[in-house]
């Protein structure tokens, strides 16, 4: 017999048996929360990311902190800085001196030497040329023999060879007085030098010799970040970067650019072609024109650690819970096909929303 509503009343006891509020308000929120959940994941975009770290850099070479070098081997004299002093360009910075204190003398001694040997050479030069031109005359009118003329050719000849000899040799001695006067060791441009790296009056340097470590004070700064393999194919030159400098208070959702706090903008200015030896791909971020300016210093420093993500495209909420499980790859626009407008103008308003 088929059950029917009116069968209940036969069975008062049944019939009085009710849920508990309680189980039917947990019912009922749940029912909410899944139906909340299932259109969270479907209509809420988010904003995918590629992930990296990495540091602050110059963008120019002179720019980044470098190495000075003692042009010329000897003892260091004297210091005339210290660590942390601040230098302007051509200022000293140490003093090398030769281990023979008369090397100087003697090399002016050689080169004054030189200077007699060239004019002492030159003069018989033209004695003897003038010597050849009476030989040619006295050839031509049958006076002289030719092994004579001949003689006389080859005696300028020697003489020549002695002026270019001598010359050589005041060269030498002006390369080694020219040596010398570098032993003044100064810095490049203007800054600050970091480190000393040579010892005490008694301390032996050679040609090459790292004396002490220089930084520049202005510079173009940029930003490294070392990005994933997996990712680096689908990051394109101008894309947006987010970036949070170490030391600086900032608050971070991946997925949702216009709530994060303390963060800067920047977009890729270079992607290297072959990875680095840490095996990720190397990414230069630049600061963005229209947005607000990176932290200067001494807040943000060259070598500061910084964290960048890439902002790539919009997609829903589900769809990346969907991606990080299965641990798939970014979603990109394949070529020939149309990006989706309101996946875009998501993106630009995040980020829009987060400059003002």
């Amino acid at each position: 017999m088929p059950f029917r509503a009116n069968h209940l009343s036969h069975f008062k006891t049944l019939a009085s048996i009710r849920a508990p509020r309680v189980t039917r308000a947990l019912a009922w929120m749940l029912v909410a929360t899944i139906v909340g959940c299932i259109l969270f994941m479907i209509f809420v975009p988010w904003v995918q990311t590629a992930p990296g770290t990495g540091a602050v850099i110059a963008l120019d070479p002179r720019d980044r902190v470098q190495n000075i070098t003692a042009l010329v081997p000897g003892r260091i004299e004297q210091w005339y800085v210290t660590d942390g002093s601040l230098v302007k360009r051509g200022d000293p910075i140490a003093r090398i001196s030769d281990n023979d204190p008369n090397l100087l003398d003697r090399l002016r001694a050689e080169r004054a030497q030189a200077d007699v040997e060239i004019m002492a050479a030159q003069q018989a030069m033209r004695v003897a040329q003038l010597d050849v031109s009476r030989m040619e005359t006295l050839y031509r009118e049958g006076l002289a023999p030719r092994r004579d003329y001949e003689l006389a050719q080859i005696k300028v000849s020697d003489y020549a060879a002695k002026v270019a000899q001598a010359r050589a040799e005041r060269t030498r001695v002006d390369v080694s007085l020219n040596r010398q006067s570098v032993q003044m060791i100064r810095a490049p441009r203007a800054g600050r030098v970091l480190r000393i790296q040579g010892g005490d009056n008694a301390t032996m340097v050679s040609a090459g010799d790292i004396v002490a470590t220089f930084a520049p004070e202005q510079s173009q700064r940029v930003v490294e970040l070392y990005v994933d393999g997996r990712d680096v194919p689908l990051i394109e030159i101008g894309r947006r970067v987010r970036l949070e400098f170490e030391g600086w208070p900032a608050i971070q959702f991946s997925g949702w650019p216009s709530v994060a706090q303390g963060m800067f903008d920047g977009k890729v200015r270079a992607i290297d072609v072959s990875a680095s030896a840490n095996g990720l791909f190397r990414v230069i971020v630049e600061p963005a024109a229209d947005r607000p300016a990176w932290p200067q210093e001494p807040y943000v420093r060259l070598g500061a650690k910084v964290r960048g993500w890439v902002l790539m495209d919009t997609v829903s909420v589900g769809f990346e819970l969907w991606r990080q499980l299965n641990d798939f790859p970014l979603q990109f626009q394949r070529p020939g096909n149309v990006p989706d407008a309101s996946a875009t103008n998501a993106t630009d308003a995040n980020a829009n929303s987060n400059a003002k």
